[in-house]
């Protein structure tokens, strides 16, 4: 029989199922785990977008749609960013339904890239960028942001891009960040853009979690280098549809124009019955995520207090709901080594920071979208643990 187990694509051997659920598996079957592992809201879609997509499929809205999607879903995701974030896009031409962020992410990645070419990652970042790249033939360029608080500063930016020269294509950004829970002021947010426009790069932006921002506005890069970036947004975390798979691309139309080619091969078009939904959510459910984020930031607020009384290092959390916590000195350093000694004898799981790449390890991720309960439990058996393994 014909061997073809070494035919596959030979890049495939430099990436490998994200660490973050290779940790989740790992850890699963742990008596009585509690898990602040996945980004995954603890809310419900709202009821009355479960209703409409309920209505769609028994009004047998079950088929194709158009591969940029549904008009009247372009419309109001076109009306939400600029009632949101002062932001004009043309739903005719310039605004693509996606399966997901993620999805989103893999069209325009591989629009952009080439072999050969470099993009920038400010690091500690979601690993789901990273592998795509890697597949393209392109090669990811870090530049590591935990000296400067985990905010990616121009000056560093544009050394990165000097030292780089033509070879870079893009930057990839993502605020409010996970793993950090950072974002950028509107004065960050500009400096970035500055420095972007002086460069013949793609901006690919994923702000996905927009809505969860807990100090001030949402500063989209869009608004001031609007002909580079590709902006990325969707419903999974403003308004707990993860399961519905679906996102939104934005871009100039020249943009449009050649990721559309790579979305409808990918996945033809997003599912008919989510887009419906999607239309009611970003209607009627404008303001949708405004609840489920001020009860985000009670939790942020009693997670970053208990951790920093049990000797973390926190930069405090602006958005997303994600801690990124410094592992106090005197305990396990490596990050997956820490995270499982924690899992295994508190039956505790929390992310190790290695995952999330350069500046990255030596830290811990807790997701905090889990209930207050969970988490004063999950803070309880930290501080166990903390006076119990401390090394000699």
């Amino acid at each position: 029989m014909a061997d073809v187990t070494q035919r596959f694509n030979p890049r495939l051997d430099q990436i490998a199922v994200s660490m973050i659920r290779q940790f989740d598996e790992r850890v699963s079957n742990i008596p009585n785990i509690l898990k602040l592992t996945l980004g995954e809201p603890d809310f419900n879609t709202p009821e009355h977008v479960k209703q409409a997509g309920i209505s769609a499929i028994e009004q047998n809205y079950s088929h194709y749609t158009g591969m940029a999607g549904i008009e009247e879903l372009r419309k109001v995701a076109a009306r939400f960013v600029h009632d949101k974030y002062k932001l004009s896009y043309d739903f005719q031409s310039e605004v693509l339904v996606s399966i997901g962020v993620t999805e989103g992410i893999s069209a325009s990645l591989i629009s952009v890239l080439e072999a050969g070419d470099k993009v920038i990652l400010p690091s500690p970042i979601f690993p789901g960028y990273e592998p795509i790249i890697t597949l393209t033939g392109a090669e990811p360029i870090y530049i590591d942001t935990s000296t400067n608080d985990f905010v990616l500063s121009p000056e560093a930016l544009e050394k990165t891009l000097q030292k780089h020269g033509e070879d870079v294509k893009a930057i990839v950004l993502n605020y409010p960040s996970n793993p950090t829970g950072v974002t950028y002021s509107r004065g960050e947010v500009k400096a970035i853009a500055d420095v972007v426009k002086k460069y013949p790069v793609f901006v690919i932006s994923d702000e996905v979690y927009s809505e969860l921002t807990y100090e001030g506005e949402h500063v989209s890069i869009a608004e001031y280098a609007r002909e580079q970036t590709i902006l990325l947004n969707g419903l999974s975390k403003s308004h707990a549809m993860t399961g519905w798979r679906l996102g939104l691309i934005f871009a100039p139309e020249a943009l449009t124009k050649q990721i559309i080619k790579t979305h409808q091969y990918l996945v033809t078009s997003a599912v008919t019955s989510a887009q419906m939904a999607a239309v009611e959510a970003l209607s009627a459910g404008i303001d949708d995520a405004l609840p489920m984020r001020e009860e985000y930031r009670k939790r942020r607020d009693f997670v970053y207090e208990q951790l920093q009384c049990l000797g973390y290092e926190v930069v405090k959390p602006t958005g997303a709901f994600y801690i990124f916590a410094k592992i106090p000195e005197g305990y396990k350093q490596d990050s997956m080594a820490f995270c499982v000694d924690l899992a295994e004898k508190e039956s505790l799981a929390i992310i190790p920071g290695a995952a999330f790449g350069l500046g990255g390890q030596g830290y811990v991720r807790i997701s905090y979208a889990a209930s207050m309960e969970d988490l004063k439990d999950a803070m309880q058996r930290i501080e166990h643990y903390m006076e119990n393994n401390k090394m000699a």
